[in-house]
């Protein structure tokens, strides 16, 4: 009976590992966008993620809302610089997120400003 026991716990304990090494190591898909950079916010109340929108369309009708890492330090620093600029932004979307990341599937990795 310990046996049992034992192995559905090494059993729980690998499938848990596995789907949240999952998550965090494999993208779903990797793009650009480019657009208008309307917002960028650090909220939360407990957890404070970074935040982001950019406007593709005329009149905000397509809107692009984003979360960068915490690790991004550059990322956040030319987004502030940035705001309400025409910016390119390269991202990557997860299949899944943590709380503590951020509020979207989409993360900006890589941020540049459009001449």
């Amino acid at each position: 009976m310990q046996k049992i026991i034992l192995y559905i716990v090494l059993s729980l304990t690998l499938i848990t590992v596995g789907y949240f090494s999952f998550i965090y190591y494999v993208p779903y898909s990797e793009g650009v966008r480019s657009g208008e950079l309307i917002k960028i916010s650090h909220k939360g109340f407990v957890v404070k993620t970074w935040e982001g929108e950019l406007s593709q369309g005329i009149s905000g009708a397509q809107i692009f809302a984003f979360s960068i890492m915490d690790n991004q330090e550059v990322v956040i620093e030319d987004l502030k610089k940035w705001q309400g600029k025409k910016v390119t932004l390269e991202y990557e979307e997860r299949y899944k997120t943590f709380f503590w990341w951020g509020d979207t599937r989409y993360f900006v990795t890589k941020v540049s400003l459009e001449k």
